[in-house]
């Protein structure tokens, strides 16, 4: 009877030796040793000393804990998840068996360092301000409406110019609003509006509402608006026909009949076309955009003003991307369609008289 007791004690030692322990030690690979530059941009999207020298800074203080109980995650490597999921847009499991992380670990850090990224949004993201400011950047909007030609007429005063892009979101966990977030593609999705600068940076981002709402309602219901209606900004943005046209967002004609209306919407096109490059940049850079997020939808917003950010950093210290990369697959730009805005009387006399001053003028010089 001894003997059969003491056999089942060695067997339940044996089981409890088999189970992993309570406490380990992560032997997780320094990427930053293991990769070299070229190496480490195509899977981080950012140089090593960008990372370690401008990035790391901003999150490291807010990260670290006092204590080393619990084997917290090193700030540093928590930023390289980070940059890792918005540079695939893989499955955060995935993710987590390259660095011996659990997925529910990993998911907590995109979002921890995510909400983190997203403060410094005024740093990063902001309109132009003082009169210098403004005049120089209207000047680069001028240069790019002339297209190289000197004799281009150009829309003066351009602060911005303003679009919406769809991040497709992978999930439906939405509550009892989700067919809000239903697009007119049938896909879910956030329609995120952005104004974009000369430079392709981001001046404003909103990154909020649904997939189902309207450009032109976004922008009515956002703080720029407010802004332009204040006299904060005395230039004007430009936008797509989705917007409704207006003495602070001017928008193409649809039908153009004179050689002036045709000169505005080359004018405009000209001038406009940099949102949409800014769009297509931003999501080379960070895939998971583009493949669409399987986060929460309350962490999405974040996610999404993260990579704004990290965009305009990038540009800030001209940490471009390659011009050719083969670990990138961009999914193909599919314009979502809505319905024409309600057109304001005031918006299309400003626009029409605009034509008749700049672009018709053109005529009478030629």
């Amino acid at each position: 009877m001894d003997n059969e007791f003491e056999e089942m004690i060695e067997e339940v030692n044996e089981l409890q030796e088999i189970r992993a322990p309570k406490r380990y030690l992560r032997n997780v690979m320094n990427p930053f040793e293991f990769y070299n530059d070229i190496e480490f941009k195509r899977r981080f999207r950012f140089h090593k000393r960008t990372v370690l020298d401008l990035i790391l800074p901003k999150i490291e203080r807010t990260l670290a804990k006092p204590n080393q109980r619990g084997l917290p995650v090193p700030p540093v490597l928590q930023l390289l998840i980070c940059l890792r999921f918005y540079a695939t847009g893989s499955f955060q499991i995935v993710i987590g068996d390259l660095c011996s992380l659990s997925q529910s670990t990993v998911s907590r850090v995109v979002n921890r360092v995510s909400r983190i990224l997203a403060l410094h949004i005024r740093h990063h993201i902001r309109m132009p301000l003082t009169q210098q400011e403004k005049a120089t950047n209207r000047l680069r909007f001028e240069e790019l409406g002339r297209g190289g030609n000197p004799n281009n007429p150009v829309i003066p005063s351009v602060d911005g110019a303003i679009d919406c892009t769809h991040v497709r979101l992978c999930h439906t966990k939405f509550g009892d609003h989700a067919e809000s977030f239903r697009n007119r593609k049938n896909y879910f999705s956030l329609n995120v509006q952005a104004v974009a600068g000369p430079e392709g940076q981001f001046l404003d981002i909103v990154s909020s509402w649904a997939g189902s709402e309207h450009d032109s309602r976004i922008f009515q219901n956002s703080r720029l608006y407010v802004r332009y209606v204040q006299g904060e900004f005395t230039g004007c943005l430009l936008g797509d026909a989705r917007y409704s046209c207006q003495r602070i967002l001017l928008t193409p004609l649809l039908n153009p009949v004179t050689p002036a209306d045709h000169r505005y919407n080359r004018a405009h096109k000209r001038t406009r076309c940099v949102v949409e490059r800014m769009f297509g940049v931003w999501k080379k850079r960070f895939p998971c955009l583009s493949v669409g997020l399987r986060n929460k939808l309350e962490n999405a917003p974040n996610i999404i003003v993260a990579c704004a950010v990290l965009h305009n950093l990038s540009l800030e210290i001209n940490d471009n991307l390659p011009e050719d990369d083969p670990d990138i697959m961009i999914l193909p730009y599919e314009p979502v369609p809505v319905a024409p805005p309600v057109q304001q009387p005031g918006g299309l006399a400003f626009r029409r008289e605009l034509i008749n001053s700049v672009f018709r003028r053109y005529d009478d010089e030629m």
